[in-house]
This record gives C-alpha cells, structure tokens and sequence, in this order.
C-alpha cells in the first residue's frame, strides 16, 4: 500500500463515527429514565382518574341519591376529602408544564446572484492569492465530496476580488438574513411584532455590539419590556438551544409569544491561510437563517403546526478534546480561521451515544426499551459477550432532521441508526441546496419535508444537531395537524427536481 492509500485510508477512518451502539454507557439510560420518572405524578393520575370516569360512568340516579345520603352522614369526611381533591388539583395544575406550540417558522431564501459554483469558488480561490497550490487542490477536493451542489450561495462580500469583509458587511449580511426570515414569518402568521414577548437570537461566530438581538429590536420596534437574549459562541447546535431557552422562559411568563433567530455570518469568519484543517469551513458554510414562533397560549393549539414534545442537550465540554475539536484560532501567519480536529468524528460519535441513549427512555416504545434495558443490564452484570440490541428508532419517529454539517455526517448516522434512505433525504438535499447554514439547517430540512407533503397529523420529528463545545441536541415536535408548506417555503420553486442523484 502506498502513501497516497494510506492517507485515503486515514481520512476514510476519520470521518467515520464510532460504533457506539456496541458501547452504551449505562448512566446516560439511568438519565433517561430520570426524565421520565419526572412525571410520575402525570402517568399515576391518568390511569387514576380514568378507573374513577369508568365506575362513574356506571352509577344510576339510585347510586347517586344512595352516596348523597351517606356524605350526609360523613359531612367532615366529605369536607377533608374535598379540600385533598381541592388541593391535589391546585398543585397539579401549578406544577405542571405548559404546552409549548410551534405556530410557524421561515427559512431565509438568498437572492441568486449570491449563487456559486464549484468553477467560480475554486476561481475565485486562486485569484485571490491567498492560497497556495497544495491548498488549492484540498479545496477542490473536499468540494468534489462535500455533497453541496451548484447553488449554494455565499454573502456578497466574498464575491468580489479581493474580497471585502468588513464589520459593515457582515452587518449587511446579518440584516439581509435576519430580517428577510422575520419578514416572511411575520406576514404568514399575522402576529405583530410588539406582540412577541421572548426574542432568542443564536449566532456563533458574529457579535457585534449592539448585539444582533438589538438590531431586530430596533428594526422591528419591539417592546421595551421584550426578554431578549443573544447566544453566541456554541456553533451549529445553537438552534436547539435557542428553542430550549425559549421553551423555559415560556413556562414562566403566561400568554407569550417566542421568537427564535437561528443564524451564522460568513462575511468576517472566511479563512485566507493555508492550514488545511481550518481550509474546511470555507468549502462547508453558505449563507442560510431561520426564524421560529413559538407559543403557550392555549388558543394558538388550532393553527399551530407541531408541539413540542422533548429537548434533550449533551455537552461534552469537560472533555479537553471534544472541548478543543472545533476551535477558533489563529495559524502561524496570525490569520483567523475555525480549526477542526481530526478526532471530530470519534468526539461526535461519544456525544450522539449519551443524547441518544437519555433520549432513548422518552420516546422509544415500551417493547423496544424493555429489549434495550434487559440486554444493557445482562451485559453489564455478567460481562457476558451479549451484542447489545439495537433500538428501532424508526418505531418512535416518522422524520428524521439530521444537521446539514456534511455528507460524512449524515452517512454514518444513517448507517448507525439503521435509517433508511428517505430518512436522510431530506439532509442530503438540504445540504446539496444550501450547504451547510449551522444552526438553522435543520429547519431547511423540515421545510423540505412539508414541502414534499410527507408530514401528517401525529407524526413525530426528530430534529438533531451538533456543536463546538462539543455538544450534540435534540428536539422532538409532533405534527398537530396535516402541514402544508407556508408561503414563500425556500423549497417551492425547486422542490420538483429533488431529490436528485448524488454522484459522490
């Protein structure tokens, strides 16, 4: 074998996840299980208070005028238990978690001109004279097997030569993506914008001052007494934390609506070096945003399109190298670039294994836990050389939303999680359109679904997605009715030519 297969061989291995189905850790099932014993008080009143409809259902006026007369008899009986019901109902309803509904979101569409090819990326990489030649080929070819296709797009400072990224182009783009989501998310579900309470602006890699949260404030006019937060800093998983973060404040203020910015600026973070791990990202990362509305009003139930069910979050960042595996540093020349680690894929591998097995408990079917515990268990105590089974995931969700990071990603995860192929299309052909858009990917993908008409009422959907840190989220809705595309879907001029082959 020579060198040239031995270094195919070596990134072939590299961009690989572990097999971490073989090698389940029993604390994150014991976490799982703690979730879901959290609402035990919920699973013991259900069958409670159906044995108490059911024998109710069956008393005559006979019955009924008999156990009159005998509370009668037993007044204070009759007061002690109703002042317990009185009381268990009271705490019960304080206690319990308001429903959090998804109304609609938006996924920022860029105008065409900001399109580029592969000739027009590696031309314009050359013409820049930034690049040598052995950096130049390692773009091209990480391009070739990337899975982007033709119309990705990236901002308009890097179309020109030179390049001309400026703090006031990067805040053009943060505009032009922000409030072109915002827009479209506003008109289709008519909610103004001094009704929104929350607002939650995630963006790893751009924070400028005022922050990016302020800019939508002051382009919207929005309340003064607004709860805003601006997130920055935690990479592609981001967006779910941003949901999870509004999800908890509107568990404290009552009849708000939430807004939730998913985004990343591309203007100020391009690399111009020739350390080829932090090559990468420019060959990944194109211009994409999402805007979401979430609500805990009651009465937005019937027009809203999903619920949510559960968010999961792993952080593996007390782990120095999963810590270190997506860093933003300078190269020997002082250029700034993200730097990834050739332990990524491993790192993502050990972190996908704890949120899945947490999530596992929650929303897996009570055969395929009980198969999944019981041979967890005779493994661990016996230490026999029993395989490990292998939960069915597709028994517990209908769609699947796996980050748009890259090919390699989303390959092994199908492969890992035993998917099949129309499980993954939807991140495949997200990632083939729009590249790699961080945080908000995983809306582009639910788009394409809706805009495909696969979502029905019921169905379950499994957003997941990956960041520095290292950390790997989740985020569960169900569909609360049939969903159709909203207007102005990213899809909708081009969803008839997909999905498409891919040649890679």
């Amino acid at each position: 074998m020579n060198g040239e297969e031995n270094n195919r061989v070596q990134i072939r291995q590299r961009t690989r996840l572990p097999d971490f189905l073989q090698s389940v850790n029993l604390k994150y099932v014991k976490l799982g299980y703690h979730y879901l014993i959290s609402h035990l008080l919920t699973l013991c009143l259900i069958p409670l208070m159906s044995v108490i409809v059911v024998e109710a259902s069956r008393l005559n006026l006979d019955d009924v005028h008999q156990l009159w007369l005998q509370l009668q008899y037993n007044l204070v009986s009759f007061i002690v238990l109703s002042v317990v019901l009185v009381f268990g109902s009271t705490v019960y309803i304080m206690t319990r978690p308001r429903s959090v509904y998804l109304l609609d979101y938006s996924c920022y569409l860029p105008p065409s001109h900001l399109k580029v090819k592969y000739h027009q990326f590696m031309e314009h990489s050359k013409l820049t004279g930034d690049f040598d030649e052995s950096s130049l080929e390692f773009q091209r070819k990480i391009l070739e097997r990337s899975g982007l296709g033709e119309e990705t797009c990236v901002p308009e400072a890097m179309h020109y030569l030179p390049p001309r990224p400026s703090m006031a182009a990067a805040r053009e783009e943060a505009e032009q993506v922000m409030f072109g989501a915002l827009d479209k998310l506003f008109a289709n579900t008519n909610v103004k914008p001094r009704d929104i309470g929350i607002l939650v602006v995630n963006c790893s890699l751009f924070n400028p001052t005022p922050s990016l949260s302020a800019m939508i404030i002051n382009k919207y006019k929005l309340r003064g007494n607004i709860r805003s937060f601006n997130l920055g800093g935690m990479g592609c998983s981001a967006g779910v934390i941003s949901i999870d973060l509004a999800k908890d404040m509107l568990q404290v203020h009552r009849n708000s609506y939430a807004v939730v910015v998913s985004t990343e600026n591309i203007t100020q973070n391009w690399y111009f070096g020739n350390k080829k791990s932090m090559l990468i990202p420019n060959c990944l990362f194109r211009v994409g945003g999402a805007a979401v509305l979430l609500s805990n009003r009651s009465v937005d139930r019937r027009r809203s399109k999903y619920k949510l069910v559960h968010v999961v979050r792993t952080h593996c960042g007390a782990n120095d190298k999963a810590f270190k595996c997506v860093y933003q540093e300078q190269d020997d020349n002082g250029k700034t670039g993200v730097s990834l680690s050739k332990d990524l894929m491993a790192i993502a591998g050990g972190a996908l294994k704890a949120n899945i097995t947490t999530l596992g408990p929650l929303v897996l079917p009570i055969s395929e836990q009980i198969l999944f515990f019981v041979t967890l268990v005779a493994k661990k105590l016996f230490n026999a050389k029993i395989k490990p089974y292998i939960p069915d995931f597709k028994l517990a969700f209908d769609h699947f939303c796996i980050h748009a990071g890259g090919r390699a990603v989303i390959d092994e995860l199908e492969k890992n999680l035993q998917l099949l192929p129309v499980h993954a299309e939807a991140s495949r052909m997200t990632l083939h359109r729009f590249g790699n858009t961080s945080s908000s990917s995983i809306w582009y993908e639910l788009a394409y679904t809706e805009a495909k008409g696969r979502m029905r009422k019921g169905n379950r959907v499994w957003q997941i997605a990956f960041g520095s840190g290292f950390k790997c989220n989740s985020v569960v809705w169900v569909a609360l009715r049939n969903v159709k595309p909203s207007p102005n879907n990213p899809w909708e001029d081009c969803i008839h030519r997909y999905p498409v082959q891919l040649n890679l």
